[in-house]
């Protein structure tokens, strides 16, 4: 098969490709809003809290994290504030997605509220513009429809698994997401600051109240910046 070119000679890759790529991720990682259902029926929340959770905040980690925080019997402020720490990661996505795609302005806040971390790595992944447009397009629609759907029926079937805690649910957002992220840390500064970063969150769980330990550890980052501008 002979690969169009676009004008910079980069190749494009053929349309199915890219819906094939973008489908397998939308509906791996779609069905996982059954997890989330189910954890934030554990951990109080109503169907119609965790249904509006999904349908306006759309990003599994930080999801996730309010959740647990508050399942773990944390401050809901405090458990909010690691939400939305968690969440500010998608506005440095949107600020490389948004000179990648060049999406047309009326477009753009729709759009916006679907740069998540799995949308981001899909549009990234691809050679052109054209490409991405396409995969972003797809990945966001099939998780978003996904994402919203099971964490309904994830909401309502809670009961019927009985003790969600005992299923360790609550841990697949977070393994999605490290999924994603361990094939991007290329540099030994991105595995200084994901270990870092581990090393805190994890240390800090049996010490510090439920939500505080994600805040903590959002401070490896310029601690490793910091430090490597000092020997240089």
């Amino acid at each position: 098969m002979v690969r169009n070119e676009t004008p910079g000679g980069v190749a494009e890759r053929p349309r199915g490709a890219v819906v094939r790529d973008a489908l397998g991720v939308g509906v791996a990682v779609g069905l996982s809003g059954f997890a989330f259902g189910v954890t934030a029926a554990g951990a109080g929340i109503s169907v119609l809290q965790a249904c509006v959770l999904s349908l306006l905040v759309f990003t599994g980690a930080s999801q996730f994290a309010l959740v647990g925080a508050l399942a773990a019997g944390g401050n809901p402020f405090t458990a909010a504030a690691g939400a939305f720490f968690l969440g500010t990661r998608n506005a440095f996505y949107g600020l490389r997605l948004s000179q990648l795609l060049a999406l047309p302005r009326p477009v753009r806040p729709l759009a916006a509220h679907w740069v998540i971390d799995e949308t981001t790595a899909v549009a990234l992944a691809q050679p052109d513009r054209r490409s991405a447009r396409l995969g972003f397009t797809v990945t966001g629609l099939s998780l978003y429809v996904l994402w919203n759907l099971t964490t309904l029926l994830g909401a309502l079937g809670a009961e019927a698994l009985g003790d969600t805690s005992a299923w360790g649910l609550d841990a697949a957002g977070p393994a999605v997401f490290l999924a994603l992220l361990a094939p991007m840390l290329k540099t030994a500064t991105e595995r200084a600051v994901a270990a870092l970063a581990l090393v805190l969150g994890l240390g800090l769980l049996p010490v510090l109240p439920a939500g505080l330990p994600v805040l903590v550890a959002a401070l490896a980052a310029p601690a490793v910046l910091w430090l490597k501008g000092r020997r240089s």
